[in-house]
């Protein structure tokens, strides 16, 4: 099959690999119909994330299946299907508590947590290819309506749409509250809209991006451009000097001011001024545990100096981790159903396999209109 691989630092390709098979009796292989390309996708491909060369990548993806192993019984050949980016056995303390994105015995490493094409998420190829293998099928795989209707939105079921409303949860949005989310990325994108769909009454997203700021407009949330404004005085005086409810990280580890200069605390310094007393925060960003080539020193041993200090003073509380995609994603694709959310508004690019090279170079050095790149392997 054709897939995209990983050969090191802003080196990918398209190549023929093996075909995955049916390894185990809780198997499903999926016909890949849309894999998306992920912010987090950058983190190896900049090398800030260390990933073993021939890794085939893709996080995001949904199709049909077309195989299952003989201990499947809930999914079946032809369902069209959303995958989780956790990959999950459904079993251990973890996931039975429904915590999927930290489970116990996915990852063969031992570490809590697995995932399809991702550093140190296990040897799990992922689904920017023709096919991919789910294990646990029965587990992991959200059913979807058949035919091709909602394609675009119910893409973002996979990792980026549960990932932002994670974000809101995290950070305790309900209706009527103020929240400011740093970071006009997909995920934050997403945070913004889940805030609304959760009934907040001012959203304030914080970027420098011109063209996904008018997307966060667009949506009905306060752009606020950092290369024009103070981000923290302009939410400050946007809520009349009282701060947000909540706010949501949802930039990570590698934030950056308007030059392209790293500043690791940036956007939780931001954050810790603007909530207000006995807020919350929400932090969805990536932060990796070690990063050789971190502006500062404790940042390269995942240590980031924050003001904690204020944010303990104000009582501020701070929720963090990779989302549980299936804690969320099957009431997602219901509002997606009944035309209640229609998270495709952020896609603006679809293109086939073949092109995923070209794409992933224009979306790591933000060329403008590149916010959400899907890849059709059909096509």
């Amino acid at each position: 099959m054709k897939a995209v691989v990983y050969r090191g630092p802003r080196q990918v390709s398209v190549e023929d690999v093996d075909d995955p098979r049916i390894e185990a009796p809780k198997d499903a292989i999926i016909k890949i119909t849309t894999a998306n390309i992920c912010g987090s996708d950058l983190h190896p491909y900049e090398g800030r994330a260390q990933l073993d060369a021939g890794m085939v990548l893709g996080h995001e993806n949904m199709g049909v299946v077309v195989d299952i192993g003989d201990a499947v019984d809930r999914i079946a050949v032809g369902d069209r299907v959303s995958v989780p980016f956790n990959l999950a056995c459904g079993t251990c303390r973890n996931c039975v508590e429904g915590w999927t994105s930290a489970c116990l015995r996915a990852n063969p490493s031992g570490s809590p947590g697995a995932g399809f094409g991702y550093p140190q998420m296990g040897p799990y190829w992922g689904g920017q290819a023709e096919y991919l293998r789910v294990p646990w099928a029965d587990f992991n795989l959200l059913k979807l309506p058949e035919g091709t209707e909602h394609e675009s939105d119910f893409t973002m079921l996979s990792d980026i749409f549960p990932t932002g409303y994670h974000g809101t949860e995290l950070a305790g949005v309900s209706a009527g509250h103020a929240v400011a989310v740093f970071g006009a990325g997909p995920v934050g994108l997403m945070a913004a809209y889940s805030a609304m769909l959760r009934g907040a009454a001012q959203v304030f997203v914080v970027d420098f991006q011109p063209d996904r700021l008018a997307l966060a407009g667009q949506i009905g949330a306060i752009p606020v451009d950092v290369s024009k404004t103070d981000a923290v005085q302009a939410i400050m005086d946007g809520t009349d000097g009282f701060g947000v409810d909540c706010g949501v990280e949802a930039v990570g580890f590698q934030a950056h001011d308007p030059s392209g200069q790293e500043h690791p605390h940036l956007v939780l310094d931001n954050l810790v001024q603007v909530v207000r007393a006995t807020g919350r925060i929400g932090v969805v960003g990536v932060y990796e545990p070690e990063d050789p080539k971190a502006a500062t020193e404790g940042a390269k041993e995942g240590r980031y100096g924050f003001n904690y200090g204020l944010a303990f003073t104000k009582g501020i509380t701070i929720g963090s981790g990779q989302c549980p995609v299936k804690r969320y994603n099957q009431q997602l694709r219901d509002l997606i159903i009944r035309g209640r959310a229609t998270p495709s508004f952020i896609v603006s690019h679809e293109l086939p396999l073949s092109a995923a090279a070209d794409a992933y170079d224009k979306f790591d050095r933000r060329v403008d209109g590149y916010t959400k790149v899907l890849l059709h392997p059909g096509q």
